[in-house]
C-alpha cells in the first residue's frame, strides 16, 4: 500500500457502515450547519399521512461529498433531532407583539430611513453572521455599502477568522486558503496550532487519524497551551505558554537557515521580504525559544528538525492562533517558515487555517467584513470601488473602511451608531467585553435582530424580531475551509411566517425606495449576481473567480456538486491548490515575508488577577447552544461549564474538585457593579493537562441557559491592531472560592421558570433531559423543597426525607402532578450527582411504586443505572460501562467499539476512549506533592 493515501481513494472499498449511505426515494443532499469542515449531509424526509407534512426521517453524511466521504460527528448525526419546531420563531414581532410582515418591514424600513435622514448612514450597522448563507450575505452587504452607502457592516467571522484573512492577504495578496483536506492525508507531518480539532473539526480530525493509521510514519505535532484530545494521536505536544506562538516561529525561521533547510531557489523566485524577516528572527535561539514558551529545549528542537527534514508538511491552524492581539502576526509566522523552506503550492503542503463557521469564507467572499468591498475587493482601492459600484448601477459606494465589530458596538454604546440590524448571531453572549454589549444595546434607539429561535440574550435585547428559516428550510450556498462551494438545499418548507434572510433584506431594502436592486425571485439570481462580480473585469488579478457559473441556470444551480474556487473557464471543475506556479496576487506578483517581533498579549496577568483565562469550544456543543442544546443527546456529554485547572493551582488556592469559584477580571468588576448578570461562578475540574497559571473554561453558556456561566463577560475589547479580532484566548482573571450551603440536581418534568431558579439558587444551569429538564444549583437558601411547594401549587402530593451524611444533612423530595411524578429534588453540602438515566427512566412511568418512592429518598438508583459520565453520546455509553469493559480486557478502541458500540458511528468519543484506556492501563493518575507547590508569576 502507498505511503499516502487520501480518503478519496478508499471510500469504494471500505466497510464501515459510517461511510455508507442508505438509499431512498425521498433522499435530499445538502450541507451541515455547524464548523467550516463543510460536511455532505444525505436527508431521507417522509410524508406523515396522505397528503401530510413532510418530515425529516433520518440523516447521514454524503458518502461521495470530497469533505467527509459519508462521515458525521455527532453535532451532524443528531440534526434530526435538533431540528423541531419546539423553540422557534414564528412570526415577526414590534416590542414583543406579533405583528405580519407588512408592518414589521415598514417598520424597519421607516426607521432606518429616518436615522439616515437626520445622522447620515454611517449611524446605522448590520452585524451578521457565518451562519448565513452566501446569497444572504451577499444582499445584506450589497445594501449596506452599495445603497445605503456606509461599510458598517461586519460580522462574527470577525471573531473567529480575521486575523488569518489579515496574514493570508499580507503574505499572498488575497485571502486565498492554499491547500485542500486531501493535503492533510498527502502530509509528512502535521502541525496542529491552537486546534483542538479532535473537537472543532471532528471530521477533519478523524480522516488524519485513519491516514496515520494507514502510515504510521506520518508526524503529527500539537501546539498549545492545553494538552486536549487531539493530542491523542501526536508524536510530541508544545504546552507553550499563552501568546508565545510568534516566538516559536521565528525561532524556526532562524533554525531553517542555521541547519541550511532554507528552500533558496524558491525564495528567490517567488518571495520578497526574507532578508527583513530573517534579521528579526536571529536572536530566537533554541534555548531563548524555550525559556520564552516555556518548554523543553530539547522538545523545541525535535519539533524544528521535523519540520526541517519533511518533505510535505501541513500547518493547521484556528482560533488560538487568531484570536489574540497579535493574531494576524503569529498567521504570518507561520506562513514564513512554509514560505522559507517552500512548503507551498503543492501536494500535503501550506499554512491551511481551518475555518471555525459554516460560511465564514463565503462571507468573506461577497464582503461581509466592514474592511473589504464584494468579491474579495478592497474598499480603500478607487479603481474597485468604481468597479463595483458600475456592476451593482448602485447609488453609493464607501470610500472608507467601516466599524469593525469591537468598534461597532463601541459606536453604539456611545450613540453614535443608532440603529443596529443582527442577522443570525448572538453577540451578547460571543462578543468580548459583555457588560458593555448589554449596555450598548439597552441605550441604543432602534435594535432589530433576525433569527430562527424564539429566544436568546440577544433577542431579549431587540425592538423588532424577524423569523428567519433554519438549516432544513435555507437554500443556497455555502464555502468551507478548502474553499469548496457546497448547496445548502431547502428540505422542508418555512415553519409559521419564516422568511429566508435574503428575502427579509430585500424587503427591507425595496421598502426603503431601493426597489431596483433587489427584485430576486430565486437565491440562484443572486448567485449569478456574485459569480458575475467575482468575474467582472478579473482576467487572472483577483484570486476569487467564480466566472465558470456566472451564467449558471436556476436547474443546474440546483444540482450544483461540491467545487473548490476559483472556477474559470480555463479550470471547469475548480482548483484543488493554489499558488503551484509561484504567482501571488500582491502587486509584484511575488509572496511577502513579514518582518516580525513578538508581543505579548495586551491584558497581563497581575497580583489582583493572577491567572490566565482560555476558553473555547466542547466537543458536542456549538456557540450558543440555541440549537444542540435542545437535545439531551447532545447535552450529555458535558452538560454545565467547569473552570479547568490544574491540581496544583487548586491546592495552593485551597479548591478541591467540584468547588465552586467566582471568576473575576477587571473589565468585568467595572460591570458588576450594575449588573449581576456579569458574575461568572462554576463548579471546578481539576486536569493536569491545564498548564499552571493557566485556566480553561467553554463559551456556550448564557443567560439563557445559566445563571453565571457567560464567560464573555470576563474578556476586554482587546483586539489585534490589523484584524480587529478580538483577543478571546487570554485575559487575567482571579479565582475566589465560594462557599455554599447545598447544592444539587433539581429534576422537573416540566420547565421551570427562571425567575424561580434565582429565587431559590445563586447558582442554576438548566439541561434538558429526555422527559423534561435537569437544573443543577448551588445555594445558600435555608429550604429549597419548601419554597419549590410553595411555587409549585400543581404538584399535590410532596414527599421528603431528612438524614445525616459526612457532608451534612441530607435531604431528598419528589413531588406528583396528578399522581404521576413531576419533580425530584437532591440537595446536600456534598450531593451526590444522580445518573440521568434513572431519573428518565421514572419520569416516564406513570406510577411508582413503593421501591422506587424508597430509592429516591434513599438517593439509591438500581445498580443498573449507575453508567456515570456520559462519553459516547451516539450510542449512550457511560465511563463506568466503558471502564469496566476495559477491567474485562478491552485494552483498545476498537475493542471497546466491538463490545459497547462506543467509537463506531460519529467517532467523536475515541480521544477519550483512548484517554480511559491509557489511564486504566497503565495506571496515569495526578499525583500531588507539597514540594511541586510554586507561587505562580505575575505579569506575564
Amino acid at each position: 500500500m502507498s505511503a499516502h493515501i487520501p480518503l478519496s481513494s478508499l471510500v469504494a472499498a471500505d466497510k464501515d457502515r459510517t461511510f455508507q449511505c442508505q438509499p431512498s426515494a425521498t433522499l435530499a443532499k445538502t450541507t451541515c450547519p455547524y464548523c467550516g469542515v463543510g460536511c455532505g449531509v444525505d436527508v431521507q424526509i417522509e410524508q406523515v399521512g396522505v397528503g401530510g407534512q413532510t418530515q425529516i426521517k433520518q440523516v447521514n453524511g454524503t458518502s461521495d461529498h470530497p469533505a467527509n466521504f459519508g462521515r458525521l460527528c455527532v453535532k451532524g448525526s443528531k440534526l434530526r433531532e435538533t431540528n423541531g419546531l419546539d423553540g422557534r420563531l414564528l412570526s415577526p414581532k414590534i416590542q414583543g407583539q406579533d405583528v405580519d410582515w407588512h408592518k414589521a418591514t415598514e417598520h424597519v424600513a421607516s426607521k432606518f430611513k429616518q436615522i439616515i435622514a437626520e445622522h447620515g448612514p454611517g449611524a446605522v450597522a448590520f452585524y451578521v453572521s457565518g451562519q448565513l448563507l452566501t446569497e444572504d450575505y451577499y444582499v445584506a452587504n450589497k445594501l449596506m455599502k452599495g445603497y445605503i452607502g456606509t461599510a458598517n457592516i461586519d460580522t462574527n467571522s470577525r471573531l473567529c477568522m480575521s486575523s488569518a484573512v489579515s496574514a493570508y492577504k499580507r503574505a499572498f495578496g488575497a485571502d486565498a486558503v492554499p491547500c485542500n483536506y486531501e493535503d492533510l492525508e498527502l502530509a509528512d507531518l502535521i502541525v496542529f496550532i491552537g486546534s483542538n480539532a479532535a473537537w472543532t473539526h471532528p471530521v477533519l480530525f478523524q480522516r488524519i487519524e485513519r491516514a496515520k493509521k494507514l502510515n504510521p510514519a506520518i508526524k503529527i505535532v500539537t501546539v498549545d497551551p492545553r494538552q486536549t484530545g487531539t493530542g491523542e494521536i501526536a508524536d510530541l505536544h508544545l504546552g507553550i505558554k499563552s501568546g508565545t506562538d510568534t516566538a516559536l516561529f521565528n525561532g524556526l525561521l532562524n533554525y531553517l537557515q542555521q541547519e541550511n533547510k532554507l528552500d533558496q531557489d524558491y525564495i528567490d523566485a517567488n518571495t520578497e521580504g526574507f532578508a527583513a524577516a530573517l534579521a528579526c528572527s536571529k536572536e530566537w535561539s533554541i534555548d531563548k525559544v524555550a525559556q520564552v514558551c516555556d518548554i523543553p529545549a530539547a522538545d523545541v528542537a525535535t519539533f524544528y528538525q521535523l519540520f526541517a527534514q519533511s518533505e510535505r508538511t501541513i500547518s493547521a491552524y484556528t482560533m488560538g492562533v487568531n484570536q489574540s492581539s497579535s493574531g494576524t502576526d503569529k498567521a504570518n509566522s507561520i506562513i514564513n517558515c512554509h514560505l522559507a523552506s517552500g512548503k507551498l503550492g503543492r501536494e500535503g503542503c501550506g499554512p491551511f487555517s481551518l475555518t471555525g463557521q459554516p460560511n465564514a469564507m463565503g462571507g468573506r467572499e461577497v464582503g461581509g467584513l466592514a474592511n473589504m468591498l464584494a468579491a474579495h475587493m478592497d474598499i480603500d482601492n478607487p479603481q474597485h470601488q468604481q468597479l463595483v459600484q458600475s456592476y451593482w448601477q448602485s447609488p453609493a459606494i464607501p470610500k472608507r473602511i467601516g466599524l469593525k465589530a469591537v468598534d461597532m458596538f463601541d459606536e453604539v454604546h456611545k450613540g453614535n451608531i443608532k440603529a443596529i440590524w443582527i442577522m443570525a448571531t448572538n453577540p451578547m453572549v460571543s462578543m468580548p467585553n459583555r457588560g458593555k454589549i448589554a449596555s450598548a444595546l439597552e441605550k441604543c434607539e432602534f435594535v432589530v435582530v433576525s433569527d430562527c429561535v424564539a429566544k436568546n440574550d440577544t433577542l431579549a435585547m431587540a425592538d423588532v424580531v424577524l423569523p428567519a428559516t433554519g438549516w432544513s428550510e435555507k437554500n443556497g450556498t455555502v464555502t468551507n475551509s478548502e474553499r469548496r462551494i457546497s448547496r445548502q438545499r431547502s428540505i422542508l418548507s418555512a415553519p409559521g411566517l419564516a422568511k429566508h434572510d435574503w428575502q427579509i433584506i430585500c424587503d427591507v431594502a425595496k421598502a426603503m425606495g431601493f426597489e431596483q436592486g433587489f427584485n430576486y425571485a430565486h437565491p440562484s439570481e443572486i448567485f449569478r449576481e456574485h459569480a458575475g462580480l467575482t468575474a467582472y473585469q478579473n482576467a487572472g488579478s483577483r484570486a476569487l473567480d467564480l466566472s465558470a457559473l456566472q451564467n449558471i441556470s436556476e436547474k443546474e444551480y440546483d444540482r450544483l456538486k461540491p467545487i473548490q474556487w476559483p472556477i474559470t473557464q480555463d479550470n471547469p471543475e475548480g482548483t484543488a491548490r493554489l499558488f503551484a506556479g509561484g504567482e501571488f496576487f500582491t502587486a509584484s506578483k511575488k509572496a511577502q515575508f513579514i518582518a516580525l517581533q513578538p508581543k505579548a498579549p495586551e491584558v497581563t496577568t497581575s497580583e489582583a488577577f493572577p491567572f490566565v483565562l482560555n476558553s473555547g469550544r466542547i466537543r458536542d456543543q456549538w456557540h450558543t447552544m440555541t440549537r444542540t442544546g435542545k437535545t439531551a443527546e447532545l447535552t450529555g456529554h458535558i452538560d454545565r461549564a467547569f473552570v479547568h485547572m490544574h491540581p496544583l493551582d487548586a491546592k495552593s488556592n485551597g479548591i478541591s474538585e467540584g468547588d465552586f469559584v467566582v471568576l473575576s477580571s477587571a473589565i468585568s468588576a467595572k460591570y458588576l457593579e450594575t449588573n449581576s448578570t456579569q458574575k461568572v461562578v462554576m463548579p471546578v475540574k481539576l486536569q493536569k493537562q491545564q498548564r499552571r497559571g493557566e485556566l480553561f473554561v467553554p463559551i456556550h453558556w448564557s443567560a439563557s441557559n445559566s445563571s453565571s456561566s457567560a464567560v464573555a463577560a470576563l474578556y476586554s475589547d482587546a483586539t489585534d491592531d490589523i484584524s480587529g479580532q478580538p483577543e478571546l484566548k487570554h485575559t487575567a482573571v482571579n479565582v475566589d472560592l465560594c462557599h455554599f450551603s447545598a447544592h444539587g440536581q433539581l429534576f422537573s418534568r416540566n420547565k421551570l421558570n427562571h425567575n424561580l431558579l434565582n429565587q431559590i439558587a445563586e447558582y442554576w444551569t438548566e439541561v434538558p433531559i429526555e422527559q423534561g429538564s435537569l437544573i443543577y444549583f448551588a445555594t445558600n437558601h435555608a429550604d429549597v423543597a419548601s419554597e419549590l411547594q410553595i411555587n409549585l401549587p400543581l404538584c399535590t402530593e410532596w414527599f421528603s426525607s431528612q438524614h445525616k451524611s459526612d457532608g451534612g444533612e441530607i435531604r431528598n423530595t419528589f413531588a406528583l402532578r396528578d399522581s404521576v411524578i413531576d419533580l425530584v429534588l437532591f440537595a446536600d453540602a456534598n450531593a451526590p450527582m444522580m445518573d440521568v438515566n434513572w431519573i428518565n427512566s421514572l419520569l416516564q412511568q406513570s406510577t411508582l411504586d413503593d421501591q422506587q418512592k424508597s430509592a429516591l429518598l434513599r438517593a439509591t438508583p438500581d445498580p443498573a443505572f449507575a453508567q456515570g459520565r456520559l462519553v459516547c453520546s451516539c450510542f449512550k455509553v457511560g465511563e463506568n460501562t466503558i471502564v469496566d469493559a476495559i477491567k474485562q480486557g478491552c485494552d483498545s478502541v476498537d475493542k471497546l467499539g466491538d463490545k459497547l458500540k462506543c467509537g463506531t458511528n460519529c467517532g467523536s468519543c475515541k480521544t477519550e476512549l483512548k484517554q480511559l484506556v491509557k489511564s486504566h492501563i497503565f495506571g496515569e493518575n495526578i499525583t500531588i506533592l507539597d514540594a511541586e507547590l510554586k507561587p505562580l508569576q505575575t505579569g506575564t
